[in-house]
């Protein structure tokens, strides 16, 4: 008898701190999902060639004002360096511009282009400058001359293929083709590019 009640005092001395507090319930831990990844869009791909049509406006002054529609084509490739891009382009314009009191005509333009831009993603803003080529008719007979040019301008992205935007520029002509005249203009386009 003295032998089962010690080995019954042993197994509660020993099982005594499993019921001291009671049964004991399992903590569950939260499972912890990590936080989403943000992704910060810092640019846009805006390298490569592309090619559209531009339509706009030209104010020209030589002494006398002339200004009409212009329109016409343009093609060029871009270098996407991260946040600059640089590019270069040629386009050729049809113009109507005439002059108050003349039949004197600007009849059609073409630039050269160096283009300087920061990539804002699907927006891309952009200096452009460089040489221009202009064809007139002044009295009756055809002149041509080469200048400069320089502006502003601006593309966005629609899709990955097509792209809409604007330039507004400014040219200088001196002494155009020996004529003495030193006309200046301003023009303003709206261009559509088809991206390849």
């Amino acid at each position: 008898m003295k032998t089962y009640a010690a080995a019954l005092f042993g197994a509660v001395v020993i099982g005594a701190p499993a019921f001291a507090g009671g049964p004991v319930t399992a903590v569950v831990e939260p499972v912890i999902e990590p936080a989403p990844v943000v992704t910060v869009v810092t640019g846009g791909d805006w390298g490569g060639a592309y090619a559209g049509a531009h339509l706009g406006y030209a104010d020209v002054n030589v002494g006398t004002d002339g200004n009409g529609a212009i329109g016409g084509l343009q093609a060029g490739y871009r270098w996407d360096l991260g946040t600059a891009v640089l590019g270069a382009e040629i386009d050729a314009s049809a113009s109507d511009v005439s002059f108050d009191g003349s039949d004197d005509t600007i009849d059609s333009i073409a630039r050269l282009k160096l283009q300087a831009g920061y990539d804002m993603g699907r927006t891309l803003v952009y200096l452009t400058g460089g040489a221009a080529y202009a064809k007139a008719d002044i009295g009756g007979t055809s002149y041509s001359d080469t200048g400069y040019f320089g502006g502003i301008g601006m593309d966005y992205a629609l899709n990955e293929s097509w792209t809409v935007g604007g330039e507004i520029l400014q040219h200088k002509f001196s002494d155009f083709d020996g004529t003495g005249l030193d006309p200046d203009a301003t023009t303003a386009a709206v261009r559509v590019n088809y991206r390849f």
